[in-house]
């Protein structure tokens, strides 16, 4: 499948690596591929600059964001919260009729640590992506966990674990379950609904902040009892 991952991040090449890995045709998606290469500093928790991470794996692609939605039969959103939207407008044309997984949370760090939200409680940054692009199917996944996890659920408890997801199109929510569990390996996905339910998943994000700086590791997730 060919797949486009808008973000050149730790989670956007930790899923990008992965699908490469199922032998999947992963384009990543920046503003300015250029720029994007030529950046020496390390990234956020002292990662690698991404030049030295594409250089490690070749078969990812770097595209300027257009292009790599263009690409993709199958986009993920793991832009900044706060950036997303007005970067996905951009791409509103090449993203029509296609599925986004949308992994961002609208995380405000502008005050320190820990980051409160720039939205919540009436809105979602899931609900903002999707009136931003009417035309395509977004749902929200994969943002409770860290990256590792993300691709992985199996590091933790045999996988014993649960994800959550919102969208608004049920034929959107059925594929993107399916391809959480067939490609990443994850057993327990629950729909709670469509995308107004994105409100409570990154409401989440402010005790997932907590239990990190408590347990001082992120290899930790919920288990829906029932």
């Amino acid at each position: 499948m060919k797949i486009g991952v808008l973000g050149t991040g730790v989670v956007g090449q930790t899923l990008a690596a992965k699908l490469v890995a199922l032998g999947h045709d992963v384009v990543i998606g920046t503003r300015d591929p250029a720029a994007t290469l030529a950046r020496s500093e390390k990234g956020p928790f002292g990662s690698p600059p991404f030049r030295e991470w594409h250089a490690a794996n070749p078969k990812v692609k770097l595209e300027a964001m257009a292009a790599a939605c263009a690409h993709a039969e199958l986009a993920f959103n793991v832009l900044a919260g706060q950036a997303s939207v007005e970067a996905l407008r951009g791409a509103a044309d090449a993203l029509a009729g296609k599925v986004l997984i949308d992994v961002a949370n609208p995380l405000d760090f502008s005050k320190g640590m820990p980051p409160s939200l720039s939205v919540s409680n009436t809105d979602s940054l899931g609900e903002q992506i999707q009136r931003a692009l009417p035309r395509t199917k977004v749902v929200k996944t994969l943002n409770t966990v860290n990256a590792l996890l993300m691709v992985d659920p199996g590091q933790l408890a045999g996988g014993d674990h649960t994800m959550f997801m919102s969208g608004d199109d049920a034929d959107a929510k059925a594929m993107v379950s399916g391809f959480l569990k067939e490609s990443f390996g994850w057993k327990d996905v629950v729909d709670l609904g469509d995308i107004t339910t994105a409100r409570g998943t990154e409401m989440y994000l402010p005790l997932w902040v907590r239990l990190y700086g408590s347990l001082k590791t992120p290899m930790f997730s919920v288990k829906l009892v029932r």
